[in-house]
C-alpha cells in the first residue's frame, strides 16, 4: 500500500493528503450518450484533491466525533475494512463529512463540481477514455461480468492516474456537488467551473467513477451516474476535494512520504 494510505489508514482524517491541481482548459463530456453532451472547452482553476476515496477508518472518526448516524452496512464484514472506501454514504453524509473535515484541518473542503472530478480522473492524458488509456480492464476483480468481487476493494490496490490519484475509474462512485439532468449539461452547466445550483426534474445529485457491484466495473472518464441525496446504496463513496493552496509535500505528480 502507498505509504500515504497506511498513514491515512493508521492516523485517520489529521493525514489526509490533498493533491495540488493547477487547473487548466480541458474538453468535457462525450458523444457517447446523451447525458454527457454537449462537448465543450472547459476551464478550470486550481484545486486539490484527495489521494483516494475516504475510508471507513477516517470515515470512523467522524462518527465517533460527531455522534453522525452511520450508514446503513457500516457492520457488514464485507464493508467495514478499515481500509475499505466508506460506502452507504448519503449525498448529505458526504456534505457534513466535508463540512467536519474542513474545520479539523482548518481548510475549506468540499464535494467537486463534475467538471472538477473530470478534469482529476484524465490525469493530465486529454484524448483517453479512461485514465490509463482508451482500453477497459478484461482481467482482474474489476473485469466485466459479475464474479470479479462482492465488495469494493482496499484503497490502494489499483495504480494511480497520472496525477497519483487512486480509483478514479472504479471501485465505488463518487458524489459530486452538482445537480444531475439526464438531458445533459445543456445551459445548466457555466464555465469556468460548472457547478449548476437549480435542481432539475428528479432531483439527482451526479456521481462519477465506476462502481465494484456493476456488471462494467469501470468507468469512462466522462460517464456519468446518479442518484437522489438522500439515498445509501453500497456502492456510493465519496472523495474530499478543496480549494488550491498547499497544505504539505504533496503535488500534482503524487509525490510525497
Amino acid at each position: 500500500m502507498d505509504v500515504r494510505l497506511q498513514r491515512l489508514i493508521d492516523e485517520g482524517p489529521r493525514a489526509t493528503v490533498l493533491i495540488e491541481l493547477p487547473g487548466g482548459r480541458f474538453r468535457m463530456g462525450s458523444t457517447w450518450r446523451a447525458d454527457e453532451q454537449p462537448v465543450r472547452d472547459l476551464m478550470v482553476g486550481p484545486f486539490a484533491v484527495a489521494l483516494a476515496p475516504v475510508s471507513n477508518a477516517e470515515y470512523g472518526c467522524f462518527l465517533q466525533a460527531t455522534d453522525h448516524e452511520a450508514p446503513p452496512f457500516w457492520s457488514d464484514q464485507r464493508f467495514s475494512h478499515p481500509a475499505q472506501p466508506a460506502v452507504g454514504v448519503s449525498w448529505h453524509d458526504a456534505v457534513a463529512y466535508c463540512r467536519w473535515l474542513s474545520a479539523l484541518l482548518g481548510r475549506s473542503c468540499r464535494l467537486p463540481a463534475e467538471a472538477e472530478r473530470e478534469f482529476a480522473a484524465r490525469g493530465g492524458r486529454p484524448d483517453v477514455l479512461y485514465p490509463w488509456g482508451d482500453e477497459p480492464w478484461l482481467d482482474g476483480p474489476f473485469a466485466p461480468g459479475a464474479a470479479g468481487t462482492d465488495r469494493p476493494l482496499v484503497l490502494g490496490s489499483t495504480s494511480p492516474n497520472g496525477y497519483g490519484l487512486y480509483h478514479m475509474a472504479e471501485n465505488v462512485h463518487e458524489w459530486c456537488s452538482d445537480w444531475y439532468d439526464m438531458r445533459g449539461y445543456g445551459e445548466g452547466l457555466d464555465a469556468p467551473v460548472g457547478r449548476p445550483t437549480d435542481a432539475p426534474a428528479g432531483a439527482r445529485r451526479a456521481s462519477r467513477g465506476g462502481s465494484w457491484r456493476h456488471r462494467v466495473k469501470v468507468s469512462r472518464i466522462a460517464a456519468r451516474s446518479s442518484l437522489p441525496p438522500g439515498f445509501h446504496y453500497n456502492d456510493y463513496g465519496m472523495r474530499v476535494y478543496a480549494a488550491a493552496g498547499s497544505t504539505g509535500p504533496a503535488r500534482a505528480n503524487g509525490a510525497g512520504t
